[in-house]
């Protein structure tokens, strides 16, 4: 029996993807799609790539609307979401893709988001550590992860799908971080990363005309709002006080985060074992690769896909530990991790209804 399924914010790039790659998904049911200021009008009408679903009303979202539905995707802007989720019961899945439900620090919601708390869910990242405190030993892995975020997802009713760029860092520099192979202070990760990130609202600054030939960088200096979801994750790695500078560079292509992430390569360390520890890693894992020696992502490879494609290189003479990561903002970085996440939650198989294949040229 095929699971039923509403979509809040269904008019938005987020919201799309979801619904794109649930189309695809053999137990998913697309039975309510909501909207705000797009609401009475017909998906197709801001959707219009989603021919088998054009005639869908968009509804009011509202905890009423959303309620009855098996499973719950949101895709809203910070501060909107945690009312709503109050008023749904236990028995339906929901999965959020807005912030209101990444931060466990009360603090660095305060600090980065403002406005009400509303405490943190399982995190939608099931390649990453799960924290110390909930693993059978607090220190930092030899060659490997203890335990992941998925085992945190199983079972669960309610799951926070992470920031895009947050999670891409996360994923790059948490091996490390786990194996003991690079300092967790002194971090630097510079993005290239497309407009469509930063969702589908009018915006002068995202004008065809402001991005086009151009390359721009935002909320430099510390002020982005994923530092403290990245130092969130990379403390469950074992960082104990991580340390990052993180500058996003907008460029003109819609989607895609490219991500070059550097850290310190701690004493004693040799180039083997900081390749090691990346593969032990993500060995088995379906949709995060590390690619062979001296290879290295891009965007174009990860367009459409579930997929995060790492390179990995040692800068001897710096001392420093380079990853390069490669994902599709809307996918992996997104609707498709909220999706795997929602798999392992009902007990599906994790690749349901994803694909590690992209979309070329």
């Amino acid at each position: 029996m095929s699971l039923s399924v509403a979509v809040a914010g269904a008019s938005g790039y987020a919201g799309g993807e979801i619904l794109r790659l649930l189309l695809g998904h053999p137990e998913f049911e697309i039975r309510t799609v909501t909207a705000h200021s797009n609401a009475g009008q017909k998906l197709g009408t801001v959707q219009p790539h989603l021919r088998s679903l054009t005639s869908l009303d968009l509804v009011e979202t509202s905890p009423e609307t959303l309620a009855g539905h098996d499973v719950v995707f949101l895709a809203l802007p910070h501060g909107t979401s945690g009312a709503i989720t109050a008023q749904l019961g236990d028995d339906t899945l929901i999965v959020d893709c807005g912030a209101d439900h990444r931060l466990e620090v009360e603090s660095d919601w305060s600090s980065f988001y403002g406005g009400d708390f509303h405490g943190a869910w399982a995190y939608g990242v099931p390649e990453l550590p799960i924290p110390a405190v909930d693993r059978s030993d607090a220190a930092p892995a030899a060659t490997e992860f203890l335990a992941k975020q998925r085992s945190r997802l199983v079972g669960a009713r309610r799951i926070a799908a992470p920031g895009c760029n947050a999670s891409t860092v996360a994923l790059s520099l948490a091996p490390g971080i786990a194996a003991g192979v690079i300092l967790p202070t002194d971090i630097v990760a510079v993005l290239a990363v497309g407009p469509s990130g930063a969702g589908k609202a009018l915006k002068t600054n995202l004008l065809a005309s402001e991005i086009l030939g151009s390359a721009n960088p935002y909320a430099v200096g510390g002020s982005h709002r994923h530092i403290p979801e990245i130092q969130q994750a990379l403390r469950w790695a074992g960082a104990e006080a991580p340390t990052i500078s993180f500058t996003p560079v907008l460029v003109p292509m819609s989607r895609g985060i490219l991500a070059t992430s550097t850290a310190v390569l701690a004493p004693g360390i040799s180039t083997g074992m900081v390749r090691a520890a990346w593969e032990s890693a993500y060995a088995s894992e379906p949709f995060v690769e590390l690619l062979p020696e001296g290879e290295f992502p891009r965007t174009a490879d990860v367009l459409g896909a579930n997929t995060a494609l790492l390179g990995l290189a040692v800068d001897e003479a710096a001392g420093r530990v380079i990853v390069v990561a490669a994902v599709d903002n809307l996918v992996k970085g997104t609707a498709g991790a909220a999706i795997q996440s929602a798999n392992i939650a009902l007990g599906l198989p994790e690749i349901t209804g994803l694909s590690t294949n992209g979309v070329a040229p």
